[in-house]
């Protein structure tokens, strides 16, 4: 099979990692390996488009450069990954209908707060237009499932699981021995969390992590905090780890770690914390609960979404901190309840969130529909 894949949001190869990309790319990887012919057939970013008048301006010229390509490439269906109210799929409608295509959307969204507001209101309705085009929507979080069934027929929407390779996050006893002898760790419970160090969320998400930690070494608890990732954001949370009077040797401010190395400070680790306000969904969970880690996250968002509550790790209300605080605390003091919580963990992930075996399904729809589509008139 012949595809034309676009990313709206961030295409492949983008300087800024995040889950999104992540998902973005192994998306194409898999299709790629299963020895479909799939092609990025264009780089342009919608992100906030509407209010670009110059990529506006692009979109044309864009559009024919398309054509001409698949009219050559002969693709079979267009799936385009990632397609909400920032980042609105203005292609691929388009294009499909004109090269006579199956017209899918990977993950999209659909937020109806978001016409509420005269800024979002353009993308809200963009998107909207993209997500009624679709012949098919898949989605691998419920709660945008749950969203789409008000828009869409069942028929035309599936839930896929996310998914990671777990073969390429496991739990390594040499790693942990090496990294935890480097950071000279004695008898200290040892707290990771990882995001990019960018304004809003993910700094907010670092920084209640922090005051956690902060509390807790205050009520005596013996525990070293590790914090990876990197960013404009990074000498502010260095500056606030002093106002919280967290010593360099309590917490390290790693850097950003390649996501191949991942493992290695997942296996060096105890406990992964991180709130994910607003988090999509959050790789990080699931490759930390792949290597064996107890996970303690916010239940409202993308935490709710990876983890099991009291089985794989800990889940607790956004607006709490209080209850943060006490769960990364719980797993501290409570070592048999963090094995319990870590052998479950890497389970979970191998037995529900196996790229392979969930992206099979998407595959196997994919071929479906475009060996039986027929444009409607």
């Amino acid at each position: 099979m012949k595809i034309a894949y676009y990313m709206p949001f961030k295409p492949m190869g983008h300087v800024h990692p995040s889950g999104d990309l992540v998902i973005g790319t192994e998306l194409y990887d898999y299709l790629r390996n299963r020895q479909h012919s799939i092609e990025l057939i264009s780089k342009l970013r919608c992100r906030w488009i509407y209010y670009r008048p110059l990529l506006l301006l692009r979109l044309p010229g864009e559009k024919r450069r398309i054509l001409r390509h698949c009219r050559t490439m002969q693709p079979n269906l267009w799936l385009s990954y990632h397609s909400y109210y920032k980042a609105p799929d203005l292609l691929g409608p388009w294009c499909s209908r004109e090269l006579n295509l199956p017209y899918v959307i990977f993950q999209g969204i659909y937020s109806t707060k978001r016409r509420r507001q005269l800024e979002t209101l353009p993308g809200f309705l963009l998107n909207r237009k993209a997500l009624l085009s679709a012949d098919h929507v898949f989605t691998n979080k419920k709660r945008d499932h749950t969203n789409l069934e008000r828009l869409l027929p069942e028929h035309r929407l599936s839930y896929i699981a996310p998914g990671i390779h777990p073969g390429s996050f496991e739990f390594s006893g040499e790693w942990r021995q090496e990294l935890q002898r480097h950071w000279r760790i004695q008898d200290e419970t040892v707290v990771m969390t990882a995001a990019m160090m960018r304004p809003g969320v993910k700094t907010e998400g670092i920084a209640r992590v922090m005051e956690s930690c902060a509390e807790l070494m205050q009520r005596g608890l013996r525990l070293r905090l590790i914090i990876v990732g990197d960013g404009i954001c990074r000498p502010q949370l260095e500056k606030k780890a002093g106002e919280l009077r967290m010593s360099p040797d309590k917490v390290l401010f790693a850097g950003q770690i390649p996501r191949a190395e991942m493992p290695r400070y997942y296996s060096a680790a105890d406990i992964f914390a991180f709130p994910g306000f607003e988090e999509s969904l959050g790789m990080v969970y699931l490759e930390a609960q792949s290597c064996n880690l107890p996970v303690v996250a916010c239940g409202d968002w993308g935490g709710g979404e990876a983890v099991v509550d009291g089985r794989t790790g800990l889940l607790t209300p956004a607006e709490s901190p209080e209850r943060f605080t006490t769960a990364i605390g719980r797993l501290i003091e409570d070592r048999s309840l963090r094995l319990m919580l870590a052998g479950a963990a890497g389970e979970h992930i191998r037995a529900g969130h196996d790229l392979q075996r969930n992206y099979s399904q998407l595959e196997d729809s994919l071929v479906e529909l475009a060996a039986k589509y027929v444009r409607p008139l």
